[in-house]
């Protein structure tokens, strides 16, 4: 299992971040610019990633303030979960946790691993941006 992940303290209440992250409407906000074609649902998002693939992603499972863990709603290219965690970390501070669990064999590894790092990076700040 490979394991990518990074973390960024944002300036909002935990339950606003919470509510953001829980609709998936709201993550093309959060998408790099690579990614087209996009149409989401609060449960569901399709989109196409240039020059590699078209993903379906659905919410598998919200927990109230805490996490939203989204996994392909489609076939994917390798098994993944991408997972939202969101910690509170003071006074109107939230910690928000970007984390993608992918099984990828060796030669998948070398040549996802640095775009999947990549995303997650740019997700975060992002993230940090939109609800700066």
């Amino acid at each position: 299992m490979t394991i990518i992940q990074n973390h960024v303290d944002i300036q909002k209440p935990l339950e606003e971040v919470y509510a953001f992250l829980a609709d998936l409407n709201n993550h093309e906000q959060l998408m790099p610019d690579n990614i087209y074609n996009w149409s989401s649902t609060a449960d569901e998002a399709r989109f196409t990633i240039k020059n590699m693939a078209k993903l379906a992603l659905k919410i598998r499972q919200r927990i109230e303030n805490k996490e939203v863990v989204c996994v392909p709603a489609e076939e994917a290219p390798f098994p993944i979960t991408l997972r939202w965690k969101v910690e509170a970390r003071g006074e109107g501070i939230t910690q928000s946790t970007f984390v993608i669990e992918a099984e990828l064999n060796m030669m998948m590894k070398m040549m996802a691993s640095g775009p999947l790092q990549k995303l997650v990076d740019h997700q975060v700040n992002t993230l940090k941006k939109v609800l700066g």
